[in-house]
């Protein structure tokens, strides 16, 4: 997008063309303006569209074009705390809440794609979440047992077990979680916004927000050259949140993440590797993840930005990585390269905020945006269509925390990132 192959990479390449928008011209009138078109934002006009509202989609650049198509299309459920600590930081209700919808919200993923028949390589044979050395193990042991109480279809494997899956024998253990899966993430965010705009939602890329203030009773929502009148402001940007709400950019540390992409793999890799098409990620620090795509590309990632020496670095830890993963895998070459930014709050987890009279949004996924912005998407058309007050959500109404040390530790994570993986492969 915009003429830069590192944005979307692979994802750009292979998706199904996004459904014709334009940008907004003229002044419009809805019931509910929605600014951004990610998983939130899409997931937020459809559930609104088919409850007969009147829905305007505001995108500043195009459909998917934040975190939603970027990531690496890992369908995970629940989050990366453990599930025994979040109410000790939502409290009991709340924690309860958050995690019967997030551990269930994969369904609502496969549930859209097969109900509006999105083309997006939807495979649900789970996830492993592969552990590194002893400490990786003990974690993996402490999160089986928290969700198997809770009745998860999760399975803690050993290391032969693991490498019978993985098609490695660097993992001393693994996770495999049921209720998760792969899909191409840019394709299915084309695919939310095409079942929205069926559903009777009006889409506009290239219509940047620009003001938004009251005017009587409604909300005067401004771009370059038009303006839409609403009842109802839902702001789905999240990482990639620009004015003018400033404050849930404040709240953000942005992470970077990358990924590369190999060219398909000859069958006799293919089969050997991942066999039942698992996607995977690791319990280090500065994280791994791969899975494959239709075609048989190996998709490889980890934290880190490409940009400056970070591109050099990290496809060299890349190639280095993978060969040390899959010995057998020889000399790669990579056919696409993209990154992006993640969105992370300071207790790694997101966020409520009712920024004003009837302005509302989710954001501050951590790493976690393709089944909780669904969820929390549909949960927003609940709420602005009476089904849910505030008391109901599954998080509480807080107001934006700015985090003091933002832009230190966006650099630091850019910069450490390229550290780690210099250590790697020097160690």
């Amino acid at each position: 997008m915009l003429n830069d192959p590192r944005s979307h990479g692979l994802w750009e390449k292979t998706a199904p063309a996004a459904p014709q928008t334009v940008s907004l011209q003229g002044d419009i009138n809805a019931d509910v303006v929605i600014v951004g078109s990610g998983y939130t934002g899409l997931s937020c006009a459809l559930h609104l569209a088919q409850k007969g509202a009147k829905v305007a989609v505001l995108e500043a650049v195009e459909i998917g074009f934040g975190g939603s198509g970027r990531n690496v299309g890992l369908v995970n459920a629940g989050m990366w705390m453990m599930p025994d600590d979040l109410p000790g930081v939502l409290g009991a209700d709340y924690g309860r809440r958050v995690l019967n919808l997030l551990g269930n919200a994969p369904d609502l993923v496969f549930a859209l794609i097969e109900k509006h028949k999105i083309e997006c390589e939807a495979v649900r044979a789970g996830t492993l979440h592969c552990g590194v050395g002893e400490k990786g193990v003990k974690e993996l042991e402490q999160r089986a047992r928290q969700w198997e109480k809770r009745h998860a279809p999760v399975h803690l494997l050993d290391a032969d077990e693991t490498a019978k899956k993985v098609g490695s024998t660097v993992y001393a253990a693994s996770l495999l979680d049921l209720r998760s899966g792969t899909i191409q993430p840019l394709a299915y965010v084309r695919g939310l916004a095409r079942a929205a705009i069926e559903a009777g939602a009006a889409i506009f890329t290239g219509s940047p927000v620009i003001s938004a203030k009251r005017d009587g009773q409604r909300w005067r929502v401004a771009t370059a050259q038009g303006s839409v009148s609403a009842d109802w402001i839902v702001v789905a940007t999240n990482a990639y949140t620009k004015a003018p709400w400033p404050q849930v950019r404040s709240e953000l540390v942005h992470l970077p993440y990358f990924n590369f992409a190999t060219a398909p793999l000859a069958d006799g890799l293919r089969a050997s590797i991942l066999p039942e098409r698992q996607g995977v990620w690791d319990t280090k620090e500065v994280l791994s993840s791969f899975r494959f795509d239709r075609q048989g590309r190996l998709v490889f990632g980890s934290v880190g930005a490409l940009r400056g020496t970070g591109t050099m670095v990290h496809r060299a830890w890349a190639k280095r990585a993978l060969a040390r993963i899959f010995p057998d895998i020889g000399e790669v070459e990579f056919e696409a390269a993209w990154y992006g930014k993640i969105g992370m709050t300071s207790d790694r987890v997101p966020k409520f905020h009712r920024l004003a009279r009837n302005v509302v949004g989710f954001s501050g996924y951590n790493g976690r945006g393709i089944a909780p912005g669904t969820v929390f998407g549909e949960v927003l058309a609940r709420h602005i269509s009476g089904e849910l007050s505030e008391e109901e959500l599954p998080l509480p109404v807080i107001d934006p925390q700015k985090q003091i040390f933002r832009g230190l530790s966006e650099i630091y994570y850019e910069a450490g990132s390229q550290v780690a993986h210099l250590a790697e492969m020097v160690g």
